[in-house]
């Protein structure tokens, strides 16, 4: 058999994948079903290429270099023994026969690889069930403790913060088919494509039901009413109201992250980091342009927000909408069947050289409370703006100068010394003043008389208080000087 190019697997695989969406859509399940079974030999093909390109190597240290998981002395134990059950003539008896489970190792593996490639997984509480049958949560934001004694009222506000959620509510079962020459490459390459099944298969619809799952035989999604009061029809659980969101400005943004700081119980809770989902064109055309600022360097800063807010894009989420909410408040668990067996399967018949097994994928997924996610409108999300602000200089009310005939001022004259002494044996002397600012206006007073600035002023025997006033606008300054006429 010629050696398939990676490139065009990869393609093909990109092509396999859009179809399966376009029949999920539109409820096809004949082709739902035909494009799987195509992604699956997708997969094949692909493990074996990978294979054949490295066998020349088969280096442990090398492989490892190159990136291909090493497997431990139990898997290495379970993929022999399967390698054997699966060439043996009656290979559906000798799978029934072969005792040992899947490996836990092997479903961690599959787990670490999913949260790598999926940013929205790493950012929810996203567990490996490793065959548990039910998970105990809490679904209280604040701790679940108390100091003194246990009173009734307070008995029945911890036990009721705690929820047992059971995992098998929703199933998968993801079809192997492995052809007989990919049992030659040995057990790191078999590992290597039951991982990729699985992986697949746990990624494929997995957002979506995280984001938009119906409750109704799968995840119930962050979109969703929850929590007591909620009516589940047949099943599926409300949409919930949207909220509109129009802007990242501190005072908007944070009036709408208010909707999150208390919990179902009207528990206050600390909001550090936030999660938001949207569709990636209104990412590219509502949300970028909305936390994206130009530096003073001539360089941009993207993501920029007034609390730390993790953005991911998700086709699932439809046009001109966002889920807001805290991550880890929701719960999602997947992982393989108690028994953790693989299962030899006759439902579907491929080529002579293929043979089909089944791996039972168990899991659910929910928001742990109904208030840690909004379901937002952006549709009319605005662009990040400059906030300018004209900003006129005050006004100067200062003198340049001032001067009573040729008389010496004590001290002397500067703008910002408002009080002169002075001494004089003169009958009358001339007051001048002038502004810094010629548009400022002068009022010179000596007692209460008025004088005309570069007039000349009378005194009296003993002390003269001369006033120069100077108006500028709102601002007002006024000089003193204390004549006294001997």
């Amino acid at each position: 058999m010629p050696m398939k190019n990676l490139d065009l697997l990869k393609e093909q695989k990109t092509q396999i994948m859009q179809r399966m969406t376009d029949a999920l859509r539109s409820d096809n399940p004949e082709k739902f079903a035909q494009a799987w079974e195509e992604l699956q030999l997708n997969l094949q093909d692909t493990v074996m290429a990978e294979a054949r390109g490295l066998m020349d190597q088969y280096d442990t240290t090398v492989l490892a270099a190159r990136g291909t998981r090493q497997l431990t002395s139990e898997e290495n134990k379970y993929y022999d023994g399967l390698i054997q059950a699966m060439r043996s003539a009656n290979p559906k008896q000798a799978i029934a026969d072969y005792e040992p489970v899947l490996p836990k190792t092997v479903v961690d593996a599959v787990f670490d690889d999913l949260v790598q490639e999926h940013p929205l997984l790493e950012a929810i509480n996203f567990q490996n069930t490793n065959g548990m049958i039910e998970f105990i949560v809490n679904t209280n934001s604040k701790q679940l403790s108390s100091w003194g004694v246990l009173t009734a009222e307070i008995t029945k506000e911890l036990t009721s913060g705690f929820k047992k959620i059971n995992m098998t509510m929703d199933k998968l079962s993801a079809f192997i088919p492995v052809a007989k020459s990919m049992l030659d490459l040995g057990p790191a390459w078999l590992d290597r494509y039951v991982r990729a099944i699985l992986g697949e298969a746990s990624a494929f619809g997995l957002e979506e039901a995280i984001v938009n799952g119906t409750g109704k035989n799968m995840f119930i999604g962050m979109n969703r009413q929850v929590g007591t009061g909620v009516t589940v029809t047949d099943g599926v659980y409300p949409v919930k109201n949207t909220v509109k969101l129009t802007s990242f400005r501190p005072e908007v943004y944070g009036a709408f992250l208010a909707q999150l700081a208390t919990d179902d119980n009207g528990n206050a809770r600390a909001v550090t980091e936030v999660l938001f989902i949207c569709n990636p064109t209104d990412y590219f055309t509502k949300v970028m342009p909305a936390t994206t600022m130009l530096k003073p360097d001539g360089t941009y800063a993207g993501n920029v927000t007034p609390i730390p807010t993790r953005i991911i894009q998700s086709v699932q989420v439809p046009s001109g909408k966002a889920i807001i909410g805290l991550g880890k408040r929701y719960f999602a668990a997947l992982g393989t069947a108690k028994s953790g067996k693989i299962e030899y399967d006759d439902s579907y018949h491929f080529l002579e050289d293929e043979r089909m097994y089944l791996v039972k994928l168990y899991g659910h997924g929910e928001p742990l409370d109904n208030k840690a996610f909004v379901y937002a409108d952006i549709s009319e999300l605005s662009p990040m703006r400059y906030l300018v602000e004209n900003y006129a200089a005050p006004k100067s009310a200062d003198l340049a100068s001032l001067s009573i005939g040729s008389l010496t001022l004590s001290p002397a004259f500067a703008a910002d010394k408002t009080e002169y002494t002075v001494a004089t044996t003169n009958a009358t002397n001339t007051i001048t003043a002038a502004a810094q600012d010629g548009s400022a206006s002068i009022e010179i007073k000596v007692g209460s008389t008025e004088v005309t600035n570069g007039g000349s002023a009378t005194w009296a025997s003993g002390s003269n208080t001369v006033t120069v006033k100077v108006t500028n606008g709102s601002a007002v300054k006024t000089y003193t000087v204390t004549v006294t006429k001997s």
